[in-house]
This record gives C-alpha cells, sequence and structure tokens, in this order.
C-alpha cells in the first residue's frame, strides 16, 4: 500500500487519511484504485469508517487535473475513467458508513469525495469547488459523484460558474452534513463516532443499506424494503444487547 495512504484500525473503526500534504492531498489514478480497495476491505468488517485528510488541505483533486492527454481515443479514455468510477462506486457499496472530515479546501475530485461521504463534516474554513469547466473540461465525471446527493440546480451552478463555496454555503445544498469551528472539527468528528459505537451494529448497517438502495428504485419498491428491513433489524436479538 502506497505511504499516500494511511489506514488505521480503533477496534471496529477504521480511519483512512489521505497523506499527501506537500501536493494539497492530489490522487493519482493508482491512489484512487487503492483508495477503493482500501474502503472495499474496511467495508466488510468495520462499523464505520472515518475518511479525512492529513494537512491544511483536504484534496486538490486527480493529480493529473487539468490536463488532457493528446489523441487519446473514447475507448482508451473510458478504460483510463473506469478507475475513477470504482472509487466512487465503493464510497457507495460500502457496508459501512463513512463519515467524511473536510478541514481544507476539496476540489474537483476532492469535492466529489466530500459528497460521497455518507456524513460529511466541515471545518468553518472548507472550501469546495468544480473548476474542470475553466480548464476546458466538461466534469461529467465529478458530476456523477454529485447528481444523487445535491439538488439538480445547486450541481448545474457550481458547474457552470466554477465558484468557491463556502463551508456554509455547501451545507445549505446538501454537499455536507455539518460546520464546525476549525479548532473543533476532529472533536466534532469524535463525537459523532462515539453515538455510533453505542447503537447496536445492525441498526447501523441497515441504515446505511436503506439508503443506499432506497434513492435509487420507485416509491412502492423503496416501502417495501423499508417494512422488510424494519421487521428484519428490528426483530434481532442483536437489537436488544
Amino acid at each position: 500500500m502506497s505511504d499516500f495512504l494511511r489506514c488505521e484500525r480503533d477496534g471496529d473503526i477504521t480511519i483512512i487519511t489521505l497523506n499527501r500534504p506537500e501536493i494539497g492531498n492530489r490522487v493519482s489514478d493508482p491512489m484512487a484504485g487503492q483508495l477503493a480497495d482500501l474502503i472495499d476491505a474496511a467495508g466488510k468488517d468495520s462499523r464505520l469508517i472515518v475518511f479525512r485528510a492529513a494537512g491544511e488541505e483536504f484534496c486538490l483533486g486527480r493529480e493529473a487535473m487539468g490536463q488532457r492527454p493528446p489523441n487519446v481515443e473514447a475507448y482508451e479514455l473510458r478504460g483510463q475513467v473506469e478507475v475513477i468510477f470504482n472509487c466512487y462506486d465503493a464510497f457507495r457499496r460500502s457496508r459501512a458508513p463513512i463519515v467524511g472530515a473536510v478541514q481544507g479546501r476539496a476540489v474537483g475530485f476532492g469535492c466529489a469525495l466530500a459528497a460521497l461521504c455518507d456524513i460529511t463534516i466541515a471545518s468553518e474554513k472548507a472550501r469546495f469547488q468544480l473548476p474542470e469547466m475553466h480548464h476546458n473540461i466538461m466534469p461529467t465525471i465529478a458530476m456523477s459523484a454529485l447528481i444523487d446527493r445535491v439538488a439538480l440546480k445547486a450541481v448545474m451552478h457550481l458547474v457552470y460558474s466554477t465558484e468557491e463555496l463556502t463551508a456554509q454555503q455547501a451545507l445549505s445544498i446538501g454537499l455536507i452534513s455539518s460546520v464546525a469551528a476549525a479548532n473543533q472539527l476532529d472533536a466534532a468528528v469524535n463525537q459523532l463516532v462515539e453515538k455510533l459505537k453505542k447503537y447496536p451494529l445492525p441498526a447501523v448497517m441497515a441504515v446505511k443499506e436503506y439508503a443506499r438502495v432506497a434513492y435509487s428504485i420507485d416509491t412502492q419498491a423503496a416501502n417495501d424494503l423499508a417494512r422488510n428491513i424494519h421487521a428484519t433489524i428490528n426483530s434481532s436479538s442483536k437489537m436488544r444487547k
């Protein structure tokens, strides 16, 4: 595993950290693949995954952000970006909920990762941006990460304007879950983690399962799934321990 990604365990909590602070935690394609593998592995036996970054910035995007490979055919380009889509999917398919801690700028791919966390707590100093159009790159890759997280009008404005959002603005459009004072970010994350440690594990997993599936199916199917999960989980002996 690359030194650019740290993975630590605290009981049944997994902490994954982007660790390239000297370049704003930019992510190479191999790193994106490794990140997906870490999340897939952690999701199998963790109650919760905490996703964070070292240094002042959360993630300034992909390592090759703004660079357009010359004379690349569509078939080859599709293969190159598959690692990014798989990384996005790893956040969605994780059985364990993912809590993101955003301390600084989250740009492009970084903005997408912040949105993909199930709960995202941001410092008041955090900033969010999709600048791809400014580089003459059409950003449907990043948009695909936001499309089931953020209202469509907000996504369109974020993409077309390329404007940087404050943490409060990101909160207002649903890109993040809450805002903490800069010196209280770790405390806010730890407080949430401690709450989740106290809940029965089946309930923690079932909430993520329902949230992952319900928004991609019709209302009747979502209601039927809710009935099934409710009966299955709440009748479990593990809920009464």
